[in-house]
């Protein structure tokens, strides 16, 4: 089975390309030829990988997959969730979203949080939408140099290390984006 992962984040492809069986071949949007930003335009997570999926499918013709993430902090009320990457502005800049979250979480205790990933999958003209959440919290400052986006803030639940302290493999284990990946697999090992 081929599958293209429509994704022009390398940081996701490499994590992903860790959890996908070997006998499905993962395409980026960069083999496929697709070299413009996919729009992003809903206002839910799950919106967001719907439209990249269906973006693909209308434009291309692949069975593909998209993935959209966010970071649900309770004490904001959910944001910056669907605006996690341009949280701080259209650089989509990881350090200033971090400190812009941080500023904003200064005076408050609850900094409990949630990484939510939906994966839209299209294929053979049905859509399947597989979805993974990792509860925690957000840090008081960054630690860590692994991973990417929030990594360096965000400590998942029972964890004492950020996501950017642990291994690629430890991360995948408990977090969002592998347990929506891993719903993903075992829908296509059964299909």
């Amino acid at each position: 089975m081929q599958l293209v992962f429509a994704t022009n984040n390398l940081n996701k492809l490499k994590e992903v390309q860790k959890l996908i069986p070997e006998t499905i071949t993962l395409l980026s949007l960069k083999d496929i030829g697709c070299n413009e930003d996919i729009p992003e335009t809903q206002n839910t997570i799950e919106g967001n990988a719907i439209q990249k999926a269906e973006y693909v499918k209308t434009h291309y013709g692949y069975d593909c997959f998209a993935d959209d993430t966010g970071l649900e902090v309770n004490a904001l009320n959910g944001e910056p969730g669907v605006f996690s990457a341009r949280y701080a502005g259209p650089q989509r800049d990881a350090n200033d979203n971090m400190d812009k979250l941080l500023h904003h979480l200064e005076n408050k205790n609850d900094r409990s949080a949630q990484f939510k990933t939906v994966i839209a999958l299209h294929l053979n003209g049905k859509l399947e939408i597989f979805t993974g959440i990792c509860k925690g919290s957000i840090t008081q400052t960054k630690s860590g140099s692994q991973g990417f986006g929030y990594d360096p803030i965000f400590k998942a639940e029972d964890n004492t290390q950020t996501f950017a302290e642990i291994t690629l493999e430890e991360k995948n284990r408990i977090g969002h984006r592998g347990k929506a990946v891993s719903k993903l697999v075992d829908f296509l090992n059964n299909y």
